[in-house]
C-alpha cells in the first residue's frame, strides 16, 4: 500500500484527460477498451458525501457487484461505500471540497479505481502511530486497509490533486 506511488503496479496511470472527458456519465459497454467509467461532478454540490455514496451505490449495481449474491461480495460492495465515503469527506476536511469523483471498473469486474479530485495542497496520509479509541483521523487508514493500494496523482502547474484508490472483489 503506497501513498506516494502516483499509480499502482501495472497500471500506466490515470488515463489521459481527452480519453476521458468526453466519457458519458453512464457506464461505458463492455466493448470500450477494457474499462467502464463513470463521473460525478461535485464543484458546488451540497451534500457531497451521501451524493457521492447514492452515485456509487448506482454504479455497483450497473457494474454486477450489487445487489451481492454472497456475504463477501456485500461486504466487498460497503467497502467501496466506505472508501468513496472517507476520500470525500478528506477533500471536504482538509482540501476546500471535491471537484470531481471517477470511478472506473475493468471489464472483468474484478477491480474498481475510485478518484476524488480536489484543489487542496495537503499530502493525504495514515495517522501514525494509529490510535484505535483516539476520535478522528482515522480516513486514510482506513483506505490503507481496504485498498489494494492507494497513492496521490498531481499535474505539474496545476492547484490540487487526485487521491486514487483500488479495491478488488472477492473471488
Amino acid at each position: 500500500m503506497s501513498a506516494t506511488r502516483p499509480y499502482s503496479p501495472g497500471d500506466s496511470g490515470p488515463e489521459p484527460e481527452a480519453a476521458v472527458a468526453d466519457a458519458p456519465a453512464h457506464a461505458a459497454g463492455p466493448g470500450s477498451g477494457g474499462r467502464q467509467v463513470r463521473r460525478l461532478s461535485l464543484d458546488g454540490a451540497s451534500g457531497v458525501v451521501p451524493l457521492s455514496r447514492d452515485f456509487t451505490r448506482e454504479a455497483l449495481h450497473a457494474w454486477g457487484w450489487l445487489p451481492a449474491a454472497t456475504a463477501d461480495r456485500r461486504a466487498a460492495a460497503e467497502d467501496v461505500l466506505l472508501v468513496v465515503s472517507e476520500l470525500v469527506t478528506n477533500a471536504c476536511l482538509h482540501a476546500e471540497g471535491p471537484d470531481e469523483l471517477w470511478l472506473s471498473c475493468d471489464n472483468g469486474r474484478k477491480v474498481l479505481r475510485i478518484e476524488v479530485s480536489d484543489r487542496g495542497a495537503g499530502q493525504p496520509a495514515p495517522r501514525t502511530p494509529h490510535r484505535a479509541g483516539r476520535p478522528g483521523g482515522h480516513g486514510m487508514f482506513i483506505v490503507q486497509r481496504l485498498c489494494l493500494d492507494w497513492g496521490v496523482v498531481r499535474t505539474p502547474g496545476e492547484t490540487g490533486k487526485t487521491v486514487w484508490a483500488e479495491l478488488g472483489a472477492p473471488g
